[in-house]
């Protein structure tokens, strides 16, 4: 598709829902947040699936359910409670975020999920594109968002002689092929075929401007300062030298992401002991 030329003719739009429905109906994954439209629930699940694969979610789900089932009863745990569950998903910031957007839940809806772009996107953790998965797998509405399994569809199909293509070429793309009578699925099946053209061919998201090849994790800050944490999760407090045993870290460096870690809520510092916020 040429720049600047996103207009797609019916026939092109009903063959393209037959090509993704296609697909799904025969390959369709069985994931346990999409046999719900309960919105805490996929709160969670988004929230969680955030930069997370799919595989680690699973593992994590149903777990942070059982002991979370609801807004409040996440408002009335403690971080400590809440990373015991958490630890193996990563971005341990989304664990705070969901405990300050349970609270807001409570305070302000009632422990409900209000159905509306622009109050979902105030709340913490929650950007456009998670606001538009709430409001299709929870409330059924036909709202147009971009993320990456998505973005990875539409550059393969209508993208394929271009490089840097920008998100604001795709939205409109995304709006005239939405299947409004059933949105929910109709993104269910994007995700689905988008994962799976991943595994088939090169990464078709290499050709959008918004690109960026993820930083390798062994030995890097995130995957000491979650070694960190999970270390504190099964003690009481710990000592910086205790640290500096537990995660294998030069003294420099374990002091660096203490005090980072110190001032981002997570932990907090007694005399020269540590221990969960």
């Amino acid at each position: 598709m040429r720049k600047g030329d996103n207009q797609l003719s019916s026939k092109q739009i009903a063959a393209f829902q037959r090509l993704i429905y296609s697909y799904y109906n025969e390959h369709r994954r069985d994931l346990p947040w999409r046999n719900t439209d309960n919105s805490y629930q996929i709160i969670v699940s988004e929230i969680m699936l955030q930069q997370t694969q799919v595989e680690r979610v699973m593992e994590k789900y149903g777990l942070f359910l059982a002991r979370f089932p609801d807004a409040v009863s996440l408002t009335k745990a403690t971080l400590k409670e809440v990373l015991e569950v958490w630890q193996g998903l990563g971005y341990n910031r989304r664990a705070i975020s969901l405990m300050k957007l349970a609270g807001i839940l409570v305070s302000e809806y009632q422990g409900g999920v209000p159905a509306d772009a622009e109050k979902l996107m105030k709340l913490p953790g929650i950007g456009r594109a998670t606001a538009g998965c709430i409001l299709a797998f929870a409330f059924h509405i036909p709202s147009v968002f971009i993320e990456t399994n998505i973005r990875r569809v539409f550059i393969h199909h209508f993208f394929q002689d271009r490089e840097g293509i920008h998100d604001d070429e795709i939205m409109p793309l995304v709006e005239v092929t939405l299947d409004r009578s059933n949105p929910r699925d109709w993104y269910y099946a994007l995700m689905d075929y988008g994962s799976q053209l991943k595994k088939a061919i090169e990464n078709p998201n290499k050709k959008s401007a918004h690109y960026t090849r993820q930083a390798p994790f062994e030995g890097s800050d995130r995957k000491i300062r979650g070694a960190v944490l999970k270390s504190l999760v099964g003690k009481t407090s710990m000592t910086e030298e205790d640290m500096i045993i537990a995660v294998s870290i030069e003294k420099e460096r374990i002091k660096k992401i203490l005090s980072a870690l110190v001032k981002e809520g997570f932990i907090v510092r007694a005399g020269k002991t540590y221990n969960i916020a």
